[in-house]
């Protein structure tokens, strides 16, 4: 698919993008002969997903994985929902933190921080490529920035293995035993990541790892406008100012934020888990090394 192409989905009217995300999960739906779940979250996305699929086939599972990680009010919405089933995975953040390291900056910076925190002759060449990077198509690919070398030498570990250990394996131990495939409700409007998978794979991908993303072409406001459109019941996060519901202790992408951030918001309104999460799990000091200011704030920033 072309970019233009994507931006044209974008664009459509939400009545239309209804439809064709009804034509997507019916085609999800027959190619697995019925075999199919919701991943759900607890998030507005998924929610919204949910709704779209159970208005066709009511009796589809949805499957919610308990990190631990998630905020309250997510957990409480999600025990309100009928036929969730609920996973979880075999580590605690703690643990993972312990055994691989820290998720910070991104999965992408901490993929490549990990061979230089851990080096070994197969992973010497990694290493050179991600120091030097190379030149494709005229622009330089796969260098480590300049600005996330620091943490080579970091006194902590840096991993992206967080997410698949407390998130992706328990999902693939579901589909394995269950036989069942799943839909997502990630939106290529989400990130440019996630626009470059939906440029490659659309809305469903069937061969190899098979994809579903029905609503992968919805923005922001469409989510809202079927919320509000249909009624839907929805977490009580968004309402304290959250657009982010993923797991709470995540660092990801948090130096993209302005402040308050999520760390600062946490603060505010889960001072109890902000101490667990800054202090007793390490968390802050990842945070002063990488220069993100998680404590103060001014209290007007959530008036």
């Amino acid at each position: 698919m072309k970019n233009y192409e994507l931006i044209q989905r974008q664009s459509l009217p939400l009545c239309q993008k209804i439809i064709l995300t009804q034509k997507r999960i019916r085609d999800w739906y027959d190619h697995w002969n019925g075999n199919v779940y919701v991943a759900f979250s607890g998030g507005k996305d998924s929610t919204v997903l949910l709704d779209l699929v159970r208005n066709i086939y009511p009796d589809i599972p949805a499957v919610f994985v308990d990190t631990g990680l998630e905020y309250p009010e997510i957990r409480k919405f999600v025990k309100t929902v009928d036929n969730v089933t609920r996973i979880k995975p075999d580590m605690s953040f703690k643990k993972v933190i312990e055994k691989y390291g820290y998720p910070v900056v991104s999965k992408k910076v901490a993929g490549m921080i990990e061979p230089f925190q851990n080096p070994t002759d197969k992973n010497i060449r990694s290493r050179e490529l991600y120091d030097n990077g190379i030149i494709k198509n005229g622009h330089v690919r796969f260098k480590l920035s300049e600005k996330w070398k620091i943490l080579k030498n970091a006194p902590f570990k840096v991993s992206g293995k967080c997410c698949d250990v407390m998130k992706k394996k328990p999902i693939k131990k579901y589909e394995r035993e269950s036989g069942n495939k799943g839909m997502t409700g990630v939106m290529a409007y989400d990130s440019q990541l996630r626009t470059a998978q939906y440029l490659t794979y659309g809305c469903n991908h069937y061969t190899g790892k098979a994809v579903s993303n029905p609503i992968g072409f919805w923005v922001e406001h469409d989510i809202w406008a079927y919320i509000k459109e249909n009624d839907l019941d929805y977490s009580s996060i968004y309402d304290k100012g959250y657009d982010r519901t993923g797991c709470m202790f995540c660092m990801f992408g948090v130096h993209l934020e302005g402040e308050p951030n999520r760390f600062q918001r946490m603060k505010y309104t889960h001072p109890k888990l902000w101490n667990y999460c800054i202090h007793q799990c390490g968390v802050g000091k990842v945070l002063d090394y990488i220069g993100i200011n998680y404590g103060n704030m001014d209290l007007r920033d959530f008036e």
